[in-house]
């Protein structure tokens, strides 16, 4: 049994929130019916104006704070969101909602399709970061907020939160922007094809249908799992961690020589990798990576200007990166932060000095923490002052 901390949520368990009304998708196809998970945390005040929208990454979920009864598993960004703490519950009302076509309760690709009876498999429809937000907006309406406090969001979190500032630019008052890239470079692109080519390689992917085979591609996902983690860590994080060290020796003394697991590193990998392809959808992965690529606000004016596509922001925005961060580097967030300013809009932007890479955003560096709580901190002062 898990000990709950004090300034815990407590426990929480999600609620399926069910939407009839078609969903058109970035794409042009549409999603007739679905539904979405979410989880709440605090009290929305009486003028539904202390609500604060979180935005997951990739293999999060609605769980963002506290802990599941039924799986004692704690919220992925419990040390985040709770009573006193930066994001504290008890001044603002927290919302977690699981992307359409993700696989932790929301409609996704493994799913049954009514019109066939059969779990959509990769025939569920291609998502984008906008329509993520398009579905999300629906669930403040649910709610009845008409304007969040804030969209925050960490990583593809991030992207929504931007997306949110700029298709909606009246619905949200503050968009916080951490460890994330107003567009992929083509590295990353390139790293997320790798991974995609290793799941539908995998000969039990069977074309995205593996449900009716009753199969998992698990090594396809695993090696994906693998790829990813390398670029979620710095090369000091890995070289502090692991270093060079080796594993057993032999009776001799002498180390073996071989293909197997040799390096304290390819240990760690592979045991993440394992553990991800047991709870996650291969689809999914495939869906919410190729999201990532087709994020890109600037595509629309001219070559890419990303300050004319911000040009109808509304809200305030704290942008954070961190140094040794090589996935979504300090500079893609500079290059937000410029924008900004060229559409002189309020921005305070924070580059923390952490050793831990892109996962930085995830742990407990307390100038990082310290950022976040001042600018909540500054909301809550704002909406006590009717701001």
């Amino acid at each position: 049994m898990i000990t709950m901390s004090q300034n815990s949520v407590g426990y929480v368990r999600p609620v399926m929130l069910d939407f009839k009304e078609p969903l058109v998708l970035s794409s042009g196809q549409v999603v007739e019916n679905y539904q979405l998970a979410v989880e709440t945390y605090g009290i929305l005040n009486a003028q539904a104006s202390n609500a604060v929208l979180i935005c997951h990454a990739l293999n999060a979920s609605h769980h963002v704070a506290g802990i599941n009864p039924d799986t004692q598993e704690i919220g992925w960004w419990d040390n985040m969101v709770g009573p006193g703490k930066p994001l504290d519950t008890n001044k603002f009302f927290v919302i977690g909602i699981n992307n359409l076509g993700s696989c932790f309760g929301s409609t996704g690709p493994a799913s049954i399709n009514v019109k066939t009876g059969k779990p959509w498999g990769s025939d569920f429809p291609v998502m984008a970061v906008e329509d993520w937000v398009n579905a999300q907006l629906r669930v403040a309406d649910y709610f009845g907020i008409k304007r969040f406090a804030a969209v925050m969001g960490g990583s593809l979190g991030g992207m929504q939160a931007l997306s949110w500032a700029i298709q909606y630019p009246d619905r949200l008052g503050h968009c916080i922007v951490i460890a994330s890239t107003p567009g992929l470079s083509a590295q990353n692109i390139a790293f997320n094809e790798v991974a995609r080519r290793a799941i539908i390689t995998d000969p039990e992917f069977h074309q995205g249908h593996y449900y009716d085979y009753q199969t998992v591609p698990k090594r396809g996902l695993s090696v994906a799992r693998m790829i990813g983690h390398i670029t979620y860590l710095s090369d000091d994080d890995m070289a502090e961690k692991f270093g060079r060290d080796r594993r057993n020796k032999a009776e001799n003394g002498q180390y073996q020589y071989g293909y197997d697991i040799e390096f304290e590193v390819e240990s760690y990998l592979r045991y993440q990798g394992e553990k991800f392809s047991k709870y996650f959808d291969a689809n999914t992965y495939l869906s919410i990576t190729k999201a990532l690529d087709y994020f890109d606000p600037a595509r629309q004016y001219g070559n890419g200007n990303l300050h004319q596509a911000l040009a109808g922001v509304q809200a305030k925005f704290l942008t954070v990166s961190f140094t040794t961060d090589w996935r979504f580097p300090p500079e893609r967030s500079r290059e937000l932060v410029k924008a900004l300013l060229k559409n002189k809009r309020d921005v305070i932007y924070a580059e923390i000095d952490a050793p831990h890479g892109h996962d930085a955003f995830l742990l407990d560096d307390p100038t990082y923490h310290r950022v976040v709580r001042a600018y909540f901190e500054r909301i809550a002062t704002q909406l006590t002052q009717g701001v």
